[in-house]
């Protein structure tokens, strides 16, 4: 079985998070960048299938451009996947939703999978919709944030979570999943898995390598403004002369937080 699993780096979670006012993109240089923790569980899902199918390939695959991700994926490596892809394009600079899921798409297809796995929700974007579009643009099944994941020759099942309820789940191979952090943590890499991580394959390809390019490529989003987040000011203090309850119910309704009532 071949396993594909996305890997993402971003903006260290503990440091700064601010947006660049001229390009409207995230900078990325005001903290230190790291693997997504979501992504590391998606590896551990991959890993431990593998623990005890030791036929099993775990690939890495990520994409943007030249930056640190290559040691980002070499901690992954050391984790314990066999191998790693890097599409590394400066073109990917900024790169929407829809260019990062056909880029995806075109390696995945590249290199052939059984499975793909990804997080549910990255820490920089949040759109929290790129594995359902990887699973359209390869005409496969796709099982969304999954709490559980239950992997065999194939199939894989678990439990689907949503906003109304959760649901189990299955699909026949090939598939995309996306994963919650209800997922166990990540393995610690050893000294031994460190070593063993140089020399494992590492490839890197382009765009053009996939055949993509701006032209042929589907529709693409743009920002077209962005403003620095207006500074917190003091809140509206309350206080309670008797008739607290009710000075909440109408600062409510007056910010549309909950229906007022009607004369």
């Amino acid at each position: 079985m071949r396993v594909i699993v996305l890997m993402k780096e971003v903006p260290d979670t503990w440091g700064d998070r601010t947006l660049d006012l001229e390009t409207g993109l995230l900078n990325r240089s005001a903290s230190e960048p790291v693997l997504d923790e979501i992504t590391e569980r998606a590896l551990e899902v991959a890993l431990s299938h593998r623990d005890s199918h030791p036929d099993t390939e775990v690939i890495l695959l990520a994409v943007g451009p030249a930056s640190t991700l290559p040691a980002s994926l070499r901690k992954g490596l050391a984790m314990g996947a066999d191998r790693a892809v890097h599409v590394e394009d400066d073109a990917l600079l900024g790169a929407d939703l829809t260019l990062t899921a056909e880029t995806i798409a075109a390696v995945a297809r590249h290199i052939g999978f059984d499975l793909v796995v990804a997080g549910n929700i990255s820490t920089d974007g949040g759109g929290g919709v790129l594995p359902s579009m990887l699973a359209e643009l390869l005409g496969v099944a796709g099982l969304s944030s999954l709490s559980s994941v239950e992997l065999s020759e194939h199939t894989v099942a678990g439990r689907c979570n949503t906003e109304a309820g959760s649901f189990e789940a299955s699909a026949a191979l090939p598939a995309v999943i996306s994963i919650t952090e209800a997922l166990p943590d990540a393995r610690f890499s050893n000294f031994k898995g460190i070593m063993a991580a140089k020399k494992k394959p590492f490839e890197t390809m382009s765009l053009a390598e996939l055949g993509i390019t701006l032209d042929n490529a589907a529709a693409r989003s743009i920002v077209i403004a962005v403003a620095q987040r207006p500074a917190r000011t003091a809140g509206t203090r309350i206080t309670d002369d008797g008739d607290a309850g009710q000075q909440i119910a109408d600062f409510l309704a007056r910010n549309q937080l909950i229906k007022g009532r009607s004369a």
